[in-house]
């Protein structure tokens, strides 16, 4: 047979045989790959790897943006690697915000289930913006790797559970990428067109250097 014939039917083989398995709760102890983590030991799979509580926890959100994410994804719920899915949940204190923002790996869908909370993103094309202030009951959807973000529209505390299509969405906040690092002023001045006393001071609140 062709080499190239053979090399496909074992492809298949281990396609079709990945398929037969119900599921592959993630072996933390290993390397997390852009392909999700090797499957656990079955003989060690129990109930808790399909099971996270931490969403009916509050977030603390006594920070600089007045947010807290509790992340269920693959590292703190095991059970979803594989499977395309993951969650979280948005705590945001009055006057907190979740910048601009992205996660590289996955769309979003945010339900809001206490107060209220103005979203939006901005398309990677046209820059087209879509916003809207959200209330109890309200669900938004965030395609992959756009901008967005999140503010608490009201005077108390907002809450939203956020599913994602990836057991890793992966995470990017605009302004800490250009000012929480150590990339030099100037250059970081080109880049954005502020000028040097916005940059630096904007590097002194985020934590950046040079």
């Amino acid at each position: 047979m062709h080499p190239l014939f053979l090399l496909s039917l074992l492809l298949l083989s281990c396609s079709a045989s990945a398929l037969q398995d119900d599921y592959c709760v993630a072996n933390l102890k290993g390397a997390n790959t852009p392909s999700g983590y090797q499957c656990k030991d079955p003989s060690t799979v129990t109930v808790d790897d399909f099971v996270f509580s931490g969403l009916g926890v509050k977030g603390n959100t006594s920070n600089l943006i007045k947010a807290a994410v509790t992340p269920a994804f693959v590292a703190q719920f095991p059970g979803t690697n594989g499977l395309g899915i993951s969650a979280a949940r948005l705590d945001l204190a009055p006057g907190g915000v979740v910048p601009l923002h992205t996660h590289p790996a996955a769309s979003e869908l945010l339900i809001v289930v206490q107060g209220s909370i103005c979203a939006g993103f901005i398309t990677s094309g046209s820059n087209k913006v879509y916003y809207k202030t959200l209330k109890k009951g309200d669900t938004m959807l965030f395609p992959q790797g756009l901008l967005h973000f999140q503010i608490n529209a009201g005077g108390t505390n907002a809450v939203a559970l956020v599913s994602f299509s990836s057991p890793n969405p992966g995470l990017q906040i605009t302004a800490f990428a250009l000012f929480a690092n150590s990339l030099p002023s100037p250059t970081v001045e080109k880049v954005t067109f502020l000028d040097d006393y916005e940059v630096k001071k904007l590097k002194g609140v985020l934590g950046g250097t040079n």
